[in-house]
């Protein structure tokens, strides 16, 4: 069991809670016995998990030997280091490491269903965690992220996925231009979320591969993507509103595409 807080395994745990030692590693960390849960139930690539007896839950026993199955390694840690691995103030018990998984334009299979979610400049933690939860439940699959944008593996975002992060296929710091290129290349229709837009529920969302670009919380989408040849599309507000939190907004949008899309069928 390790005891120091001075441990080389701790020390390089710690690290990796800042974003440039988890660019450089291409790692980063999951806390959490629901989100280590997610991680070995949608095949993560785990490196190795630490974990403190004085908080095992139930259903450690069964997940332990879930992780003995695909041979990831274990190791028990006091409290108190665990404490200090962790980036929240009371960690549950368990936490792990996993490996980023580099993803490439390759990656992205393009078919008449597809839904790419263009998430540009993006600045909130918990917005950005919250719409990549929002679209993986909705069927996206396809993610692709503009500079600018949060760091996908910072741990107020990683928290807000509950795990949807291990089931997307995700592309940080695209550009703009290459993004819409890409939209053209492979023939899907982009569309962009602007309070200047026609109402979402009075046109007709083009059939076939879609992309949808959400942007920044305050400026919304960037020059790049208002200049672009792309439809504009509004949430119409009652009672004087202004505006939804973005993650919101983002949810709304992508379930009137999953509502025409479903209403066509039948």
């Amino acid at each position: 069991m390790i005891e120091s807080l001075q441990n080389e395994q701790v020390r390089y745990v710690v690290s990796l809670q800042r974003s440039k030692a988890r660019e450089e590693a291409q790692l980063f960390v999951v806390e959490g016995w629901r989100f280590v849960e997610e991680a070995v139930r949608r095949n993560a690539p785990i490196q190795k998990v630490f974990v403190c007896q004085e908080r095992e839950t139930p259903e450690w026993q069964f997940l332990h030997q879930r992780l003995c199955e695909r041979s990831i390694p274990v190791e028990e840690v006091a409290m108190r280091v665990l404490r200090k691995m962790s980036a929240t103030e009371e960690p549950q018990g368990i936490l792990a490491v996993v490996r980023q998984t580099a993803y490439t334009w390759a990656d992205l299979q393009i078919d008449r269903n597809s839904v790419l979610l263009i998430v540009d400049g993006i600045q909130d933690p918990g917005n950005l965690g919250t719409i990549l939860r929002t679209a993986l439940a909705s069927g996206v699959r396809y993610v692709c992220l503009t500079p600018g944008t949060v760091d996908l593996y910072n741990p107020k975002v990683l928290r807000s996925t509950m795990g949807a992060i291990f089931s997307l296929v995700l592309l940080s710091d695209r550009q703009p231009k290459d993004i819409l290129d890409f939209c053209r290349d492979r023939g899907l229709s982009v569309i962009m979320g602007d309070i200047q837009g026609s109402s979402v529920y009075h046109i007709k969302l083009a059939d076939g591969p879609l992309a949808l670009v959400v942007g920044n919380e305050g400026n919304g989408p960037s020059p790049s993507f208002r200049s672009a040849d792309v439809q504009c599309v509004t949430i119409p507000m009652s009672q004087d509103v202004e505006s939804l939190n973005v993650a919101i907004a983002t949810g709304i949008l992508l379930y009137e595409v999953v509502r025409q899309r479903e209403s066509c069928k039948t």
